[in-house]
């Protein structure tokens, strides 16, 4: 058996029980649940539930972000798209978009006119460097203008400004938000939004970028939460892996990727 085939097993091995399949419906209905609201949803002993979601994390199918004294679990896509990756997309993705989409219609049509929900956001990324050195690269404004294409320009402290500048001469901002928590080297937390919206009623969404050190690599952990809508969801879908995977480049081999991962379609990124 292959290395690449036998790595799969702990996914296949967590997908083959129903209750963590079910465990991981609740997750995609709700994302960002605690233990308590997952085994009030399923009637399920704490005790059942901590094992199914050990062997769910352990698999990667499930992240697991601290906030204060909860533990808030969140559904990572990541490995079951590498299997759509290895055994669908390179068959027959088109004849199963179509499918797809005929099925979603249908769906739509049967729905209440009840407004869905905007699941929050959760990346996972594996960098070879330390948390000061990540820390530096999310804050540095000259090290973001090279992987992000924007400089992220603040003084970093709680209740501070920040903006997301232009590095085409223009100094133009597309992004404005606050300094919600900052805690070199570990975590930061920051409000998100357009400067059109400023002054407006709704919301801003939150970034928080959670850094976890282990031996020679950190865990970076990135929430997106109360985005506006599934616009904007399926917009940081794409965009967060592609600025993450820049971020990790200049870490890991001091120079970004040849391209701008941004650029990619979806359909190829």
């Amino acid at each position: 058996m292959s290395r690449e085939a036998s790595d799969m097993d702990p996914v296949f091995k967590a997908l083959a029980d129903p209750t963590r399949r079910l465990l991981l419906d609740r997750l995609r209905e709700h994302n960002g649940q605690t233990l308590r609201e997952l085994c009030e949803r399923l009637d399920m002993a704490r005790q059942s539930a901590t094992q199914h979601l050990d062997l769910l994390e352990r698999a990667g199918l499930v992240t697991v972000v601290r906030r204060g004294r909860e533990r808030l679990h969140y559904l990572n896509p990541m490995p079951l798209h590498e299997i759509e990756e290895r055994w669908i997309s390179g068959f027959d993705r088109p004849r199963l978009r179509a499918i797809s989409a005929i099925k979603n219609q249908a769906e739509e049509y049967a729905m209440t006119d009840a407004p869905a929900s905007v699941p929050t956001y959760v990346y996972v990324t594996y960098i070879r460097a330390n948390p000061e050195q990540v820390w530096h690269a999310l804050t540095d404004a000259d090290l973001t203008a090279r992987f992000w294409g924007h400089a992220n320009v603040s003084d970093w402290q709680p209740g501070s400004s920040w903006e997301h500048r232009r590095v085409d001469g223009s100094d133009a901002v597309d992004v404005v938000g606050r300094v919600i928590a900052a805690e070199p080297p570990t975590r930061l937390a920051i409000t998100f939004e357009d400067p059109a919206d400023l002054g407006s009623p709704k919301e801003p969404s939150v970034v928080t970028f959670l850094v976890e050190p282990h031996h020679d690599i950190v865990r970076l952990t990135v929430t997106h939460e109360s985005l506006a809508d599934m616009d904007m969801f399926h917009g940081i879908s794409h965009g967060w892996p592609a600025v993450l995977a820049n971020l990790k480049s200049l870490l890991e081999t001091g120079d970004i990727l040849p391209q701008a991962p941004w650029e990619m379609s979806p359909a190829h990124s």
